[in-house]
């Protein structure tokens, strides 16, 4: 998988003097699952507004496809129609008065005809799970699905990449186990996905690559696969081992376990197995 998203030595100062990024450099292949992962003011957030062009650097760039972002308003339309962006609170993003409406807004602006714009919410709406609720007040929807309706905003113009901001935060576990598997399906059209999470749980279990933030800086990328391998990084960005690993290095020490798993579920089996249950 090839470099589709680059932050260069990317910085950030806001106009309050606070730092959002200093010197933050990582790379998002493409068609890959990506964990942010780092405690609140790490700068995940405002690395998402900068690879969509939210946030103008204060120093460095970023990269998109091989090319330098362009800033001017034809350059920020096409970027925006490649790269979209879901805030963590939805009422930031929903703004029409009823789903379909809210859904239809990105579309419409393309110019697009009629029959197009139907059929991309249509299809956005299915692949969230909303589809019977096109015609609901958005105001009427719980927050769960008003997260899924940001989404099918985003997915009905159809990018390449989808940038999600805390997107499990308010949600309750029913409500994540929903999403990751939306999540999951998006992925597997080729959707690169590159979300911001504190939760290092979900980022070992989900991702393909996890990259850890802190003070502003990307301290570390790797496989998620590897996240054991980098404790230190891992204690330098303020997160924990997961759950499983921690379980998973307990185990193996009274010779009670196999290769080590990344979910609670997958060595819940492991050991089912084991026993020969």
């Amino acid at each position: 998988m090839s470099p589709l998203l680059e932050a260069c030595a990317l910085s950030h100062v806001y106009p309050d003097g606070s730092v959002g990024l200093d010197g933050c450099s990582l790379t998002i292949r493409s068609g890959s699952r990506n964990a942010l992962l780092g405690s609140n003011g790490s700068g995940k957030t405002s690395l998402l507004q900068h690879f969509n062009a939210l946030l103008r650097p204060t120093a460095g760039g970023v990269r998109f496809a091989g090319q330098p972002v362009d800033y001017s308003r034809g350059g920020l339309n096409a970027l925006r129609r490649r790269v979209g962006l879901v805030f963590q609170n939805p009422d930031r993003q929903l703004f029409s008065a009823s789903v379909i409406e809210d859904v239809s807004f990105g579309p419409l602006n393309l110019g697009l005809d009629e029959a197009t714009v139907r059929r991309r919410v249509d299809d956005a709406l299915a692949a969230v799970g909303l589809r019977e609720l096109a015609d609901k007040p958005v105001h009427h929807l719980s927050f769960g699905q008003k997260k899924r309706v940001c989404i099918a905003g985003v997915l009905a113009m159809q990018p390449d990449v989808l940038l999600l901001d805390e997107p499990m935060a308010g949600l309750d576990a029913t409500m994540q186990v929903e999403l990751q598997a939306l999540l999951d399906t998006l992925a597997g059209r080729g959707i690169t996905i590159v979300l911001s999470t504190h939760d290092v749980d979900f980022a070992y279990r989900w991702a393909d690559d996890v990259h850890l933030l802190a003070a502003g800086r990307c301290l570390a990328s790797f496989a998620a696969a590897d996240l054991p391998q980098h404790v230190l990084s891992l204690r330098a960005a303020g997160q924990p081992l997961p759950a499983v690993v921690e379980l998973h290095r307990a185990l193996a020490a009274h010779g009670l376990a196999g290769e080590a798993p990344r979910s609670l579920d997958a060595l819940h089996l492991q050991l089912a197995a084991w026993k020969g249950i």
